[in-house]
């Protein structure tokens, strides 16, 4: 079994996608460490990117190139200025040189240097070989796989589970729904207790605290700055940002000067129904939107479905509790982090692997079942709204306009979040005795649906929407 932690299903990176940007940029800095390790690194004269699958079917709408000139310059997702990203691409691409690891020069033609091949790897879906040519002549090569979320693996180490700590370390180690509701009867604890538990056995609390806040900080930083910007997003579709004029229409004359004042702001707004409806979907909706622009977001469990789970704590914290605070975030987050978990070992959070409801599904049933315990659900009602939120996603399909990571992706992430909400709600008013459908058989049934959907549909613009609608028709 994987041990996964909720910082590696809940990871700070770059737009517009996990699989598509944060996992080959990812993949560019693990071939360069690999590189240095084998002692070939400054031996290197000239290198080549090939990429495959979906990864070249939507790689430039998901700006699948622009990650890897990144990555192989050496920046790292997490701490990048977003303001340089421009430069140091347009540098490549009109000087014809990079710099390796931000450590040597070397010649690199853009339109040569990266090859988009329509052929699928026979291991998944989202491949990309990087490629070297050394001093002596020869060629050095590697062949990575990224496979949602912002995981990269290689396959002949999958079965090692590579990149992934061994559950040697967690003294809950989980698999299975079934397994973590033991836990928390063999502990009498609650599903976040369980979660942090495993968490301190790789970390101290101090840590674990501190990489929590600096999560809540980006979702929060992430919303208020898409809620903050006006105009069109980039690549395009001239998608016309709404963030921004729902946001001033619901927050009124109030002022405030930094997101934790904004915050404070919401709470004093008006919440009738529709209002929440309205904040709700702004909150998702400008995650999404600071995504498909490049902006910094959390994977949550990936970019493209990274608005639900921050918009689904918000709404907690300005509507359902106005005392709430960190401990409420850490717990919303650990439970998130762990459903999350639940469905990556048991079937997939990659849209190329599974479609949508392995993105907007999955994050729906993570934000349901974190809510669920803020609002004093018992462990056995967590599992019930993750398996109600994931039920109401199967067979999603992911069919991006033009491989962007816009339509109908963004709206996706406010119908995700307010499923979220309304299956919490249904869970907490159930009786565990009366559930038909658990949620590992909920998490079974999508791996199957993933198997037997059209790779039309799986993240290659080559179906539904992605073909109903022309680019000339936006």
């Amino acid at each position: 079994m994987e041990c996964i932690s909720v910082f590696d299903m809940l990871k700070i990176g770059v737009g517009p996608s996990s699989s598509h940007t944060l996992g080959p940029w990812r993949a560019g800095e693990r071939w360069i460490a690999e590189l240095k390790e084998e002692g070939l690194f400054e031996q290197v004269t000239s290198i080549k990117v090939h990429v495959y699958g979906s990864l070249s079917l939507t790689g430039k709408g998901h700006a699948t190139d622009l990650a890897i000139l990144l990555g192989l310059s050496g920046a790292d997702p997490e701490y990048i200025p977003i303001d340089t990203i421009d430069g140091i691409v347009n540098t490549i691409k009109t000087e014809h040189i990079i710099n390796f690891n931000g450590e040597r020069q070397l010649d690199f033609n853009f339109k040569e240097g990266i090859v988009f091949h329509r052929d699928f790897l026979p291991f998944h879906a989202n491949g990309l070989t990087f490629e070297a040519r050394l001093d002596s002549g020869a060629t050095s090569s590697e062949t990575y796989y990224s496979i949602g979320g912002g995981f990269v693996v290689k396959e002949e180490l999958i079965h090692a589970k590579e990149n992934l700590k061994t559950l040697k370390t967690f003294p809950f180690p989980t698999q299975k729904g079934t397994e973590l509701l033991d836990y928390c009867h063999q502990e009498n604890a609650s599903i976040s207790e369980i979660v942090l538990e495993n968490e301190r056995s790789l970390r101290s609390e101090e840590e674990i605290d501190r990489e929590l806040h600096r999560i809540w900080d980006t979702m929060l930083e992430c919303m208020y700055t898409g809620c903050h910007t006006e105009g069109n997003l980039p690549g395009g579709l001239n998608v016309r940002r709404r963030a921004f004029d729902t946001h001033k229409k619901l927050i009124g004359e109030i002022k405030y000067n930094s997101p934790q004042e904004w915050l404070e702001a919401i709470r004093l707004t008006e919440v009738k129904f529709r209002q929440i409806l309205k904040w709700v979907s702004c909150f998702a909706i400008a995650v999404n939107e600071v995504n498909a622009a490049l902006g910094r977001v959390v994977t949550a469990p990936t970019n493209g479905s990274a608005g639900v789970i921050p918009s689904v704590l918000m709404y907690y914290m300005v509507i359902e509790n106005h005392d709430a605070g960190f401990d409420e975030i850490k717990k919303f987050l650990l439970v998130a982090g762990e459903i999350g978990s639940i469905f990556k070992k048991g079937a997939t959070i990659s849209a190329a692997m599974g479609g949508c409801q392995a993105e907007i599904g999955v994050s729906s049933a993570m934000a349901a079942g974190a809510l669920t315990e803020l609002l004093g659900g018992t462990p056995e009602q967590v599992l019930i709204a993750a398996e109600i939120a994931m039920e109401h996603h199967l067979g999603l399909t992911c069919d991006p306009i033009g491989g962007l990571v816009q339509i109908p992706c963004i709206e996706r992430n406010s119908m995700g979040a307010i499923k979220a909400i309304n299956a919490a709600e249904l869970a907490l008013e159930t009786d565990p005795k009366n559930t038909k459908v658990p949620l590992d058989k909920v998490v079974n049934t999508m791996w199957e649906t993933a198997k037997d959907m059209n790779s039309k549909y799986k993240e290659t613009s080559e179906g539904g929407l992605a073909v109903g609608v022309n680019l000339s028709d936006c």
